[in-house]
């Protein structure tokens, strides 16, 4: 999460709670409950309920054994870098079968990084912002090395493709960042990023679909983006109930809690 910290009084509040009350299943302490469905959506009760508590289940021991042998959360973070990277240049000289193992790589390392960061017991704010930054790097060099490949076999008009892609990518992860920040949900939506991967992964198959499956990501990406902008719209014109001090101290909690977390994708 991108949330601006900067105001220290609630936050400061919060910490004061920490550890009290018993909690519900969204994170939040039963007193803020209120607060926390008001900007919960079902994407989230449905993706980080019952789906993150299965996905948490199966990576935890993973990223344990990781720590164990000495790997660490930012070690994780920028080797995926490097494979997104490696990656963007295997689809820019048209190596595509190459470009989908480094793909899974890349995925491998962006799935890993949180849980190692849990079982470190080294989730910072830090680390969540490095890890936001590295995303947005590697999505970049994917789409770049696409747009290079384009405009090496001649296809003209088509290079801005991959560009209307990115931008629209950006966008996504962009409205989250800064409805979150203002306390509103912009979490789902059909492309968010691992989406995005798997349906790349999936038109460097083969050459011949390459294209096709870049103009149904252009079109599926902008379908995310419009709709996640109305949804936060929507909510933002809602009026905002009184919030008790109390509560709005456990709902800034929760916030910060999210905000160490790795595992949130946008």
């Amino acid at each position: 999460h991108d949330g601006d910290w900067r105001d220290p009084g609630p936050v400061r509040i919060a910490q004061l709670h920490l550890g009290e009350g018993p909690r519900s299943p969204g994170g939040l302490e039963l007193a803020g409950g209120i607060v926390d469905s008001a900007v919960k959506g079902p994407e989230d009760q449905l993706f980080d309920g019952k789906f993150r508590q299965s996905l948490d289940a199966t990576t935890a021991p993973v990223g344990r054994w990781l720590v164990r042998i000495g790997f660490s959360a930012d070690v994780l973070t920028a080797s995926g870098l490097v494979f997104g990277c490696a990656t963007g240049w295997a689809i820019a000289v048209g190596h595509h079968h190459l470009a989908v193992v480094l793909l899974i790589a890349t995925g491998f390392h962006d799935m890993f990084d949180g849980p190692v960061a849990k079982a470190s017991h080294r989730a910072s704010q830090r680390g969540s912002y490095f890890d936001s930054v590295v995303d947005r790097l590697s999505d970049a060099a994917l789409l770049f090395g696409a747009a290079y490949y384009l405009t090496a076999r001649h296809h003209g008009e088509l290079v801005m493709l991959p560009i209307g892609i990115l931008i629209t990518t950006f966008m996504i992860s962009y409205q989250r960042s800064k409805a979150e920040s203002l306390g509103l949900h912009a979490k789902g939506g059909l492309m968010e990023r691992a989406e995005r991967m798997i349906l790349l992964g999936v038109g460097l198959l083969a050459t011949q679909i390459f294209i096709p499956v870049l103009w149904l990501l252009l079109v599926l990406t902008s379908m995310t983006a419009v709709g996640r902008f109305w949804r936060v719209w929507q909510i933002a014109a809602r009026p905002e109930p009184p919030v008790p001090l109390v509560q709005r101290a456990h709902y800034h909690t929760s916030r910060l809690r999210r905000g160490l977390s790795r595992t949130s994708r946008h």
